[in-house]
């Protein structure tokens, strides 16, 4: 046994989430090249003849595929046996009524059927073209939805939320990454504590970091709901945002809410604007957008607001500048902080390209690449399709790193790192050896790589944040709480600029 090894096992489900954890944690086994464990819809076998694998041509979307490549008998068993010990560990599985177990449910419906306490949501992750039947399932049945797959149709998402809002329920979603609900983290989540904050978000990493700002200064939270990046776009027009508001506003634990999102519509922006400002609990609107208040100065009010103490959150800054000059290449997980990072470096470098442009005309290609500054979304849905997203996965941002460091051209680095529940469980561990390559190679090269890291995190996280704060800081980063300030970091040492970077 060597080389590519491939199978199917036919019937046998795990929801995606799962999945990607399951790939990265066998890729990561010694002597594997690469690993894709996925269900095998035609867009995850794609994918898989892409990178080489030849899977089974009969193989379907109810089969799991088990894709490794490796240089030896040992290395490809040893895969196997972490394939099962994760797969034991997660307790996903389709169940087959052997052995004793109970036969899983086969819909969301029998699941309400058969629960001791009657559920109120359910949480959909499969691969896009099959969420809108499950979502739709699950509002049938009586229950809210957070749908966390994403590369769903627009169409979708508006029917969802027509019909949720004809039965009085909520749907978050779909590419909603992040939702704290009673004190429960889904999807990406810091460990955050309770509190009087709400937290509506059309954006996963940017209430990520409003909730980390606000635990700095031991400000809680009491819900979180996502309601997907797309909607405050004129299409979807808000549905879910004005409905999450409304939970919220009923809800007795809530004392203020902060309302995030992406760059939103005006149009839709200027209506929700208009909602919020109709209830009766206060609503704090962080639209990110040119000349809007960022997210760290978004939770400088909102624990003002409650009386509370404000402090800059801490950094790690003691690493020497860089002469002034060349260009700043932003490399991020989260959509909203390379948003806000963008928004914040193009005040004062001005063209900032990306795959996610803040206008059209600073659209990078399909190789992401050009002269000059520019930053990428590495979690944008084109980049994710078939494989796991870089807040799990961090191989595609490894790569780019490495490139970025012999580019003679590229003279600031800026990265966020996001901790917490679902997010790898060691990113320092694999991004500060890449760090210091990067600078090693510019070294070689005679020139000075400055290295910026955003660290998205609360005290509480599993990863140990100030352990991963210490080893990124000792790769040569610079380490920063707040993507705000790394960003204006990051400008300064651009153009050689001196004084608060806060």
């Amino acid at each position: 046994m060597s080389g590519d090894h491939v199978e199917v096992r036919r019937g046998a489900y795990h929801d995606s989430v799962t999945l990607m954890q399951v790939s990265r944690q066998v890729a990561d086994v010694d002597g594997v090249e690469a690993a894709q464990v996925a269900m095998g819809t035609e867009l995850n076998l794609d994918f898989m003849r892409g990178v080489g694998f030849d899977p089974p041509a009969d193989a379907g979307p109810n089969d799991l595929v088990v894709a490794v490549r490796a240089g030896g008998d040992d290395a490809v068993a040893a895969a196997l046996a972490r394939l099962e010990e994760v797969l034991t560990t997660t307790g996903g599985g389709s169940g087959d009524g052997l052995g004793g177990r109970d036969p899983e449910p086969r819909t969301i419906g029998s699941a309400v059927r058969r629960a001791v306490e009657p559920p109120s949501l359910a949480l959909v992750s499969v691969p896009g073209p099959h969420a809108f039947t499950e979502a739709w399932s699950a509002l049938q049945a009586g229950l809210s939805v957070l749908v966390f797959s994403d590369n769903v149709p627009v169409e979708q998402e508006v029917a969802l939320k027509d019909e949720a809002a004809r039965r009085g329920l909520l749907v978050m979603g779909p590419d909603c990454g992040t939702a704290v609900v009673g004190g429960i983290g889904l999807g990406f989540a810091n460990q955050v504590r309770p509190g009087p904050v709400g937290v509506v978000a059309a954006s996963g990493t940017g209430a990520q970091q409003v909730m980390c700002m606000l635990d700095t200064r031991q400000v809680g939270v009491s819900h979180c709901l996502g309601v997907g990046g797309r909607d405050l776009s004129a299409t979807v027009a808000g549905r879910s945002t004005k409905a999450a508001l409304a939970l919220l506003d009923e809800d007795p634990a809530t004392e203020l809410v902060v309302l995030v999102s992406k760059p939103p519509d005006p149009a839709v922006a200027a209506d929700v604007t208009a909602y919020a400002e109709s209830l009766s609990t206060p609503v704090l609107v962080a639209l990110l957008g040119p000349g809007q208040d960022d997210l760290t100065t978004v939770a400088r009010k909102a624990v003002e607001h409650l009386g509370a103490e404000w402090a800059d959150p801490w950094s790690w800054d003691e690493q020497p500048a860089p002469v002034a000059g060349g260009s700043l290449r932003g490399l991020f997980a989260g959509g909203t902080l390379c948003d806000e990072a963008m928004l914040i470096a193009s005040e004062t470098l001005g063209e900032v390209r990306s795959n996610i442009p803040l206008r059209p005309e600073w659209a990078l290609g399909e190789d992401l690449r050009s002269p000059g500054h520019l930053m990428v979304d590495f979690g944008d849905d084109a980049l994710t399709q078939g494989r796991a997203h870089p807040m799990i996965d961090q191989r595609t941002r490894i790569d780019r790193l490495a490139a970025e460091g012999a580019d003679p051209s590229c003279s600031v680095l800026l990265l966020d790192v996001v901790l917490g529940h679902a997010a790898n469980p060691d990113p320092a561990a694999e991004l500060a050896p890449a760090i210091a390559a990067a600078r090693g190679r510019a070294a070689e090269d005679g020139r000075e790589l400055a290295v910026v890291v955003s660290l998205c995190a609360t005290h509480d996280d599993p990863q140990q944040p100030r352990r991963q704060a210490d080893l990124l800081h000792d790769a040569g980063a610079s380490v920063w709480l707040s993507n705000a300030a790394a960003a204006r970091h990051a400008v300064a040492l651009v153009t050689g600029s001196t004084g608060a970077t806060r």
